[in-house]
Order: structure tokens, then sequence, then C-alpha cells
């Protein structure tokens, strides 16, 4: 995909021309935990994608059942460090800044009846050996079809942020974007290129996971169907793998909740009857 020793493109143009952010291609795998904290980690993972309900007293008591001496705040600090949360209330990527304002949660009671009605969007975590990345994903709420992804070796903004633009050069704006209350959502930077493009902004209700549902279906598919099937070698297989996966995902995989559709085929105009379904 990349040639660093290309003569006549650079790696920003060939970046761009592949739609691959030049973040992902230079960052590697996030390190410096312990070996033993990396199978935690894996573990922790992998429960959760189980379990999403599952908050760190129930994630050290299972990592206890599974033979480790595990204290709560051992767990909490790595819970932390992979963004996860539970439907409890969330002490980890959840938590905004408290400079950055937290908008209204707006789909309670919304009937999404269109394409680019709702647009979502998450963080989760994905190991690799030796370490671990951040992935992030833009999807319509609607369709559930995936208009943007990024990988990135940290949790700041910024990946979010170029998720975001993606997307809308892409497929234009939604008419609301949900969020959680995650610091990487609520501030300027992310908020700013709502704002600038017209669209409403909803926030989860804090410690209710469920109320972004179809990102955290998302990530189950992910996981159970790509990720945790493969051993990456390095960011950029990941990343190619994941391209795989989406389009996948987007064209081939169908749905029973969409009428055993598509999520590309009802985005571009079908409609589906979600109570037959």
């Amino acid at each position: 995909m990349i040639n660093p020793d290309d003569p006549d493109l650079s790696i920003s143009k060939q970046c761009e021309l592949l739609e691959l952010p030049r973040s992902s291609y230079y960052r590697e795998p996030r390190s410096g935990e312990t070996a033993e904290n990396l199978e935690l980690m894996r573990l922790i993972d992998e429960e959760y994608t189980r379990h999403p309900f599952y908050g760190a007293r129930q994630m050290r008591n299972y990592l206890r059942r599974e033979g480790h001496r595990v204290n709560r705040k051992r767990v909490q600090r790595l819970m932390r460090l992979m963004g996860i949360r539970s439907v409890a209330p969330k002490p980890n990527t959840s938590r905004p800044s408290k400079e950055h304002k937290v908008y209204p949660y707006l789909l309670g009671g919304l009937d999404i009846d269109h394409s680019n009605h709702v647009w979502c969007t998450d963080i989760t975590y994905v190991r690799m050996p030796g370490g671990f990345v951040y992935l992030t994903a833009v999807m319509d709420w609607y369709s559930r079809r995936v208009l943007s992804w990024e990988v990135s070796a940290t949790i700041d903004d910024s990946f979010c942020v170029n998720a975001l633009e993606l997307a809308i050069r892409r497929f234009g704006r939604p008419e609301i974007f949900n969020t959680d209350q995650g610091a990487q959502f609520t501030g300027k930077a992310f908020t700013d290129v709502l704002k600038d493009n017209g669209i409403r902004i909803s926030m989860d209700g804090k410690g209710r996971a469920t109320d972004n549902i179809m990102v955290e279906r998302l990530w189950r598919s992910v996981k159970y169907e790509e990720i945790y099937l493969k051993e990456y070698a390095s960011v950029l297989e990941l990343i190619r793998s994941l391209d795989q996966y989406f389009e996948f995902y987007n064209t081939e995989r169908s749905h029973s909740s969409l009428g055993d559709r598509t999520p590309a085929e009802i985005y571009d105009g079908g409609f589906f009857d979600s109570e037959a379904a």
C-alpha cells in the first residue's frame, strides 16, 4: 500500500490517495505494559464484549475465577487505559473534561426512519502482539452502514475528528450526531466540526452506554468476526484487514434487523419495516 521510497509521491500524498490517515501509517501499537497486564487486557476485552455491563468489580471477580490475583484498583486502571466502560456511571474515557460542554440526548422516543437522519460514533480497544491500538468508526444509525473509521495508538481526539471529517466528505452530513460524553467527543475540535456543518449534537445520558447501542453492536461484530480470529503483525496489516472487513460488513453481510439486506442496500435507498423484521 504505502511505499516510503516512492520518488514521486510523499507518504502524506500516498496516505491521502488511499484515504489512510497519516497518523495510522506512522504510529506503532502502544506498549509499555507488562506481558501479564497485556494478557489481563486481552481477557478483559473478550469478557467485556460478552458482558458490556461489567464494571471493575465484576471484571475483577471474573479474572480471579480465571486464576489471576488482581485487585479492583488494577482492573480499574486497565479498563480506563482500554477505554472500557460499563452501563454503570463511567469513570474512564466517557468522563468529559470540566471545560467541555455536554449536550442533551436527542434520540429518546425519536423515530429514526431514513439514512443520514442520525450518525453515531464510539471508540474500542484492539489488541496487537505486544501492545494495542484504538479503533473509532462513524456509523449511520438507520442503515448500520459504517461511513468511516480510523485506527490510532493514542486515545486523543484527533483520530476521532479525522474519522468525522472523512465521513462528511464522503457522505454529506446527518441531521443529528450522537456520541457518549467522552472527552474526545465533547471537546471543541470535535463539536466545532458538527456545529460548522449545521449538525445537531446529541450525547448519551451519563452511565447509559445503551444510548449508543448501534455502535456497541458493531464492535461485537467486528471483534467476533474479524479481530479475535486473527493476529496482526503490524498496524498496517490491521488496517488492510479492517478495510476488507468493513467492505464486507457494508456490502455483503446481511442483517436480520434490516430485513436480511445489507447496510449499503438500506443506506442507498432501501426501506425496511423494523416491526416486521
